[in-house]
């Protein structure tokens, strides 16, 4: 279950089950429990959010959905295996080796997916990521022989007593990463002159280049930065998860569901929506089960599209320039 793997140290739904049946052992206190899921919950999300904001990164700057973005995110927890084998590296000096070998997994994308058909209708970039998210998934597949492998963890295992509270270190050490990431993310798109281009070229890419911004330079750095925050997400996830080749498809969904909520082509909507998804996973989780969290959540999903078809903060269709 989600609850058990990210929580190291931390009693599992099994574990409270059986004090609960037997008299003569301690039951963990509401408030303890309580903490420790909603610190899965917020790393789990905040994992989710690293690859949400990538994935709109990608469609914001190439004007389509980049169906490889799923992969990328199991491909950066395969090189964290490999480059953890290989060199040994502790978990913080292993994340800048996997942000640079996955940002120049972004780059090859752009260049062989996305800007040769620039001029082509959205359905051919379609086509081309997903033809290249399978020639991901069948080389994992092929290199790692279909085993699931665990990524090192970041700050190692076990746990850690805050306030009279256990709490694993991964979890801690998901959400310490993710926040910063996304905090600096928000720097850069706000209060620079690269994120000024880079918002010019998402919003009007023709305008854009008539005011002599660089697009296709601008359209790599964003599928770099996108490839890097998927392969630290991809990390990040792999120690709980373990990485396997399949695993693109269910990234992409979360992605997916994220942006669809938040709103499409919102990056704040998009950071919500995938903070929200880890909230209600976790929860519903320990008290019902992963099959229904995951019914559950495909529910929740179509009542807020019925009900807000643009996503809790996009513009209405009819407002959209």
């Amino acid at each position: 279950m989600r609850s058990q793997r990210l929580g190291d140290g931390a009693p599992t739904q099994h574990a409270s089950a059986h004090a609960a049946a037997d008299p003569g052992q301690a039951r963990p206190p509401r408030a303890l429990i309580t903490a420790q899921l909603l610190l899965n919950a917020l790393a789990l999300g905040m994992a989710y959010a690293l690859v949400a904001l990538g994935f709109v990164l990608a469609l914001n700057a190439a004007g389509a959905v980049n169906f490889a973005h799923g992969d990328l995110v199991v491909l950066g927890g395969a090189a964290a295996v490999v480059i953890g084998l290989w060199t040994g590296l502790p978990g913080p000096l292993l994340l800048p080796f996997v942000a640079l070998a996955l940002g120049i997994a972004g780059i090859v994308a752009a260049r062989v997916a996305i800007l040769p058909l620039v001029a082509r209708p959205p359905e051919a970039t379609f086509v081309a990521t997903i033809a290249l998210a399978a020639m991901i998934e069948q080389g994992l597949t092929v290199t790692m022989d279909a085993a699931p492998r665990t990524a090192p963890p970041l700050l190692g295992t076990g746990a850690v007593e805050i306030a009279g509270i256990t709490l694993g270190r991964q979890p801690i050490a998901i959400v310490v990463v993710g926040a910063t990431l996304v905090v600096a993310m928000w720097f850069l798109l706000e209060r620079t002159q690269v994120g000024r281009r880079m918002r010019a070229v998402s919003a009007d890419r023709h305008m854009a280049r008539a005011v002599g911004i660089p697009v296709a330079r601008y359209v790599v750095l964003s599928l770099a930065l996108a490839g890097a925050l998927a392969g630290i997400a991809g990390f990040l996830l792999g120690h709980q998860f373990l990485v396997a080749p399949t695993q693109g498809a269910g990234h992409m969904l979360k992605a997916y569901i994220a942006v669809a909520i938040g709103g499409w082509g919102s990056v704040p909507g998009a950071l919500l929506g995938a903070l929200g998804i880890g909230l209600f996973e976790t929860f519903v989780s320990a008290a019902v089960g992963d099959a229904w969290a995951s019914a559950a959540l495909y529910l929740a999903v179509l009542a807020v599209l019925v009900l807000r078809p643009q996503g809790l903060f996009g513009e209405p269709v009819g407002r959209r320039a």
